[in-house]
């Protein structure tokens, strides 16, 4: 892997490393990072995304898409890395260092949280180059932040702000750029001290709350609780709970 860094352990770091093209995602990298999320699926409880050198990424690769032929496109494109990131279980956390552009705040969307250096901006500028975002950022993002703050972002093509970006709810935490990864490892931690089945079922259900009508995710959250009800974690920690000490998670 050669335009991917990554850094296992219970946390793995896959950190974007193509800092001369300001990280713009190209099918290299999006066969890498399939490889990294693929290698790090059964080896870690969480997994942080940030890119190395002065942005998280600029987004595709221009000259790439530009000689790209319909066919190729359509038959592939980036599909493998959306693909590959909407059947990771676990807690997929992306930290905004610099620029999160296009293609690359697309990235950031199709992870479970965001934190941002106060640095980041974020946008869709595709609109610029004569063309539509075409993974995600006009559906998570309308999602997200609402029809008009997406059609805003999708129709002129402006960066905003990590702080705009807060408070539109779009990140979940803006933090000083020295913080960012301590920060993003924080919350992974936090996270990997639940039980990890419960985590990535809980994961499933929010997930599915954007995808289906509320009926059919009630259905689905509804037999998530059930299964983590009797699972071993499930006994475990109510037991402990009611006994007065930290539980010991199994899974």
């Amino acid at each position: 892997m050669r335009t991917v860094i990554v850094e296992k352990g219970d946390v793995g770091i896959i950190r974007l490393n193509r800092p001369e093209k300001l990280n713009a995602i190209n099918m290299e990298m999006v066969y890498d990072l399939v490889e990294a999320l693929n290698e790090l699926k059964s080896q870690v409880r969480a997994v942080i995304i940030t890119g190395n050198g002065k942005a998280f990424s600029a987004g595709a690769d221009v000259k790439e898409m530009l000689d790209m032929s319909i066919e190729q496109v359509t038959r592939e494109g980036h599909m493998p890395l959306w693909d590959a990131l909407r059947g990771f279980r676990k807690p997929v956390i992306a930290a905004l260092n610099g620029v999160a552009a296009g293609g690359g705040l697309e990235l950031a969307m199709a992870c479970d949280m965001i934190v941002a250096g106060e640095s980041a901006r974020l946008g869709q500028p595709e609109i610029n180059l004569g063309i539509i975002p075409g993974a995600g950022g006009t559906q998570r993002l309308t999602r997200t932040v609402g029809k008009y703050r997406a059609m805003e972002m999708v129709l002129t093509g402006r960066l905003i702000t990590a702080w705009d970006a807060y408070r539109m709810g779009l990140v979940t935490k803006v933090v000083p750029d020295e913080a960012l990864i301590p920060e993003a490892m924080r919350l992974a931690r936090e996270i990997t001290g639940k039980s990890g089945f419960a985590v990535e079922l809980g994961k499933e259900a929010v997930n599915r709350a954007l995808d289906t009508l509320l009926q059919q995710g009630l259905d689905l959250e509804r037999r998530n609780f059930y299964v983590t009800l009797v699972s071993q974690d499930g006994r475990e920690g109510m037991k402990a709970f009611l006994e007065k000490r930290k539980p010991e998670w199994k899974t």
